[in-house]
């Protein structure tokens, strides 16, 4: 697009003066003189043919024409400030807004992020934890990493990582556990995803009992209830290693089912920042 003879100087001095009421304080806003302000003013409104201020007794007061100038200005000059605030020590800073599964951000992102800070020194990232229920648009987000099949409309998607489901549980727990029949005696703990259960009976090649109790709607949390022996869990092993590792979980069986996976997702009628494109980039490459 051209610009043309985009008088800078004479559009700063009319927000400032419309911002200030007067010439005057714009002046001092400003650091020039009273006189100076009102040549850009008197230059503007040549340019563009009307008057853009009613001088009187008590101030300045926009005209129609000025009122409908200001808004687009202060909103540019808003983007403007914006975007010179990011620049410090001589380097262009750009935070990411990423809404993340809780489960997804304690078991893997996290350990992670400082390599991709390492190698990108100017992207902040900005992480908000949910339990898969996420407005993109409504949250201010620039994306949002979440669990699924990858049937969400409206949105950008790229898959990340399938992360089976298998039951976990306190090692006291599952010295009791020989087979998966003896999970019948035992206290089970289920999600908001009411089929996981019965699809991992059905792959163990039994029926699903009917499961009673509370309904949890964070693996996290049914991951602490059952390293304190408080019930087994049917968990995505992968994202709960260290406490597997450190022996407070373990994996009674070796029969696991896969539900979904998580995907990386955002607006698709926003483009993506050269921040967010190089996130998503350097996401999809780890999580292979």
């Amino acid at each position: 697009m051209d610009r043309p003879n985009i008088p800078l100087n004479a559009l700063r001095s009319f927000e400032v003066a419309a911002r200030q009421g007067s010439f005057t304080n714009a002046a001092i806003e400003l650091c020039v003189t009273q006189a100076a302000v009102s040549h850009q003013i008197l230059r503007l409104e040549d340019q563009l043919g009307a008057k853009l201020f009613h001088r009187t007794s008590k101030g300045l007061l926009l005209t129609p024409e000025g009122e409908a100038l200001l808004p687009v200005l202060t909103a540019s000059l808003d983007r403007i400030s914006s975007v010179l605030d990011r620049f410090t020590d001589g380097r262009y800073h750009e935070t990411i807004n990423v809404g993340v599964v809780t489960t997804f951000a304690v078991g893997w992102l996290a350990e992670r992020l400082a390599k991709f800070e390492e190698s990108h020194p100017g992207i902040s990232i900005r992480l908000f934890t949910n339990n898969n229920r996420v407005d993109i648009a409504r949250e201010g987000l620039d994306l949002a990493i979440r669990f699924g099949a990858g049937r969400w409309p409206g949105l950008t998607i790229q898959p990340l990582m399938e992360t089976p489901l298998t039951p976990i549980c306190a090692p006291s727990v599952a010295s009791a556990l020989k087979a998966p029949e003896t999970l019948l005696s035992q206290k089970l703990l289920r999600s908001y995803r009411a089929d996981e259960w019965p699809i991992w009976f059905k792959k163990a090649g039994m029926v699903s009992p009917y499961i009673e109790g509370p309904v949890y709607d964070s693996s996290v949390a049914m991951a602490e209830l059952a390293a304190k022996g408080l019930g087994v869990a049917l968990l995505p092993h992968a994202m709960f290693q260290a406490q597997l590792s450190e022996g407070r979980l373990v994996r009674p069986f070796d029969t696991e089912v896969t539900t979904g996976r998580y995907w990386i997702t955002r607006l698709s009628n926003k483009e993506p920042t050269t921040a967010v494109a190089a996130f998503e980039a350097w996401i999809c490459k780890a999580a292979l």
